[in-house]
């Protein structure tokens, strides 16, 4: 009885399953972190289109514009503007839609996924 009530802790097993759980969800967030960076970055670039007063947007090819350099300045080159953003002019605002889907592989046919959707409506300047 006095041998068990000695032992406290865990045993190395113990520490090497904990490492190797610790280390995959490491893994999995070091790897989906970039996408969710390019999706702030590419919300704070469409948001500015209402709020940034120095900007004269008036049709959707601007906005594309605006969108495209603003992508080019925070390095997001993984992503095909006309395919992930649909804009429209009703009245005197954009509608805009946002949504696309990033893959990055885990382990062989295993793939983590994220899926990025917003819609917004944004006055004119």
């Amino acid at each position: 009885m006095s041998l068990a009530r000695s032992q406290k802790g865990m045993s190395m097993l113990g520490w090497v399953a904990m490492l190797a759980l610790v280390a995959f969800f490491a893994s999995a967030a070091f790897k989906m972190f970039p996408h969710y960076l390019d999706f702030m970055s590419m919300d704070k670039i469409i948001m500015a289109v209402e709020t940034d007063s120095a900007l004269d947007i008036r049709s959707v090819r601007d906005f594309y514009d605006h969108v495209n350099k603003g992508m080019q300045v925070n390095g997001i080159r993984d992503l095909n503007l006309r395919d992930v953003l649909q804009v429209e002019v009703d009245g005197d605002e954009f509608r805009a839609h946002l949504d696309y889907e990033k893959r990055e592989p885990l382990i062989r046919n295993l793939d983590l996924v994220a899926n990025f959707s917003k819609d917004y409506r944004l006055r004119m300047p």
